[in-house]
């Protein structure tokens, strides 16, 4: 047998619980027992905010690895232009065309490998960093790990 209470409530909450209550279904007690029973779940509540939080935290730390990472990669775009732009002779007035037709040819080139790198998964950046990793271990490997007396020797 369920117990018995008898809490005062205001009048606005007692005229809309017994509109409430005209409901197929629905009882005061009913409603009384669901808002009690959702009242006291904030626990549940503290739970889901906490994993809301770790999961704002991860996305937050996943945005500042893509901000960092985007930056690298605008300062490296940045420097090899730069570069190419220093070293490039300009190009004299009567080869302008057939400079444009080998630029165009080379730029095709130049897409349809990014695109096979990213249908392939492989990455040139990415492979080119692990083989100097690679070569560093061997080095160090072989040979010791470089130490200040062994540079000045």
């Amino acid at each position: 047998m369920k117990p018995r209470i008898q809490p005062y409530i205001s009048p606005e909450t007692h005229h809309r619980l017994q509109a409430m209550a005209k409901r197929p279904g629905l009882s005061e007690s009913a409603i009384v027992d669901r808002a009690l029973v959702a009242y006291f779940s904030g626990e549940a509540d503290n739970q889901r905010e906490a994993a809301i939080n770790r999961r704002l935290d991860r996305l937050t730390r996943q945005f500042g690895r893509i901000e960092r990472d985007n930056l690298v990669l605008a300062e490296t775009l940045a420097t090899f232009v730069h570069y190419f732009l220093t070293v490039t002779p300009p190009v004299p007035a009567n080869q302008v065309e057939a400079a444009r037709a080998k630029g165009d040819l080379r730029f095709d080139l130049f897409v349809r490998q990014v695109a096979e790198a990213l249908r392939s998964g492989q990455r040139i950046l990415q492979n080119a960093v692990e083989d100097v990793t690679a070569e560093a271990a061997s080095f160090e490997s072989d040979t010791g790990p470089l130490t200040e007396e062994r540079a000045d020797a």
